[in-house]
């Protein structure tokens, strides 16, 4: 048998151990045998490309990483290139020079609310992604203490215990904080995205907060999403995100911000597009 089949039965054997699936549950997918499963991971068949085009779809990963051996595109990745801490430090420090009273009171309610939790299929604490979003409005010189805040509870009130009137701060920081968050239906998501974008629309600030989120959600979209959901991402933030950029154009204090974020999207649209 040739090296080359040896290196895909090897491969597909590696990629359906690290989506933690049995030989059973593949078979089961694909609706094949068991015995074609294992024929195909000891070297003793190739599947059909319809198969391989599945399997590939129920592995998470690209036909290409399946059949080319390429050992020479081999990278060591890193998941969170900031610590947290270190980042709420920068946040806190920043906080209390300008005499920011809503994110200094947000901080610790963020890192309190998100304890325990973790990004999509990762170990990095879920506090990074707010603290992403606070250090990413300073580093464009937004100066606004209630946007700053929001950015820091965004996700509280959708992804934890915590309701609106939990939060510690003042009513323009919870207003923002209540256009940002929406309910979770996939069976109607459509009818909710569109009233959800509609009701950003309607505030410059709460737009920015939301251009910001997604430029940092496509940063990390390539740690636990599947092809679907990628797709997905992309498609509604053509549809959706983007348009949000003709709100900020309409506020002068935002241009810098506005064209930045933009080019940010734009290049990983286009990054996530050819890689698919």
């Amino acid at each position: 048998m040739n090296e080359t089949l040896n290196s895909i039965g090897k491969r597909i054997a590696k990629a359906r151990k690290d989506a933690d699936m049995t030989q059973a549950q593949v078979a089961d997918k694909l609706n094949v045998s068991y015995q074609a499963v294992s024929l195909w991971e000891n070297d003793k068949a190739l599947p059909d490309m319809y198969n391989l085009l599945e399997l590939a779809k129920l592995f998470e990963v690209s036909v290409s990483s399946l059949v080319e051996n390429r050992e020479d595109y081999v990278f060591t990745t890193d998941k969170n290139i900031f610590d947290w801490k270190h980042m709420a430090t920068f946040v806190k420090h920043t906080a209390r020079a300008k005499g920011y009273r809503d994110t200094l009171k947000a901080l610790d309610f963020a890192i309190k609310a998100h304890e325990g939790q973790t990004r999509k299929k990762s170990d990095i604490p879920y506090i990074y992604h707010p603290l992403n979003l606070a250090c990413h409005c300073f580093a464009m010189e937004v100066d606004d203490d209630a946007l700053i805040a929001a950015c820091l509870l965004h996700d509280v009130v959708e992804d934890t215990e915590y309701r609106l009137d939990d939060l510690p701060t003042g009513e323009e920081t919870k207003r923002l904080v209540k256009l940002l968050t929406h309910e979770k239906d996939d069976k109607n998501r459509e009818t909710i995205m569109k009233a959800y974008y509609k009701d950003l629309a309607s505030d410059p600030k709460a737009a920015l907060i939301k251009c910001v989120d997604r430029c940092n959600n496509l940063t990390t979209m390539s740690w636990g999403l599947s092809r679907d959901r990628i797709y997905r991402t992309i498609m509604e933030t053509e549809q959706y995100v983007l348009p949000l950029f003709k709100v900020l154009k309409q506020t002068p204090e935002y241009n810098n911000a506005s064209w930045l974020l933009q080019y940010q999207i734009r290049s990983m649209l286009d990054i996530y597009k050819r890689l698919m």
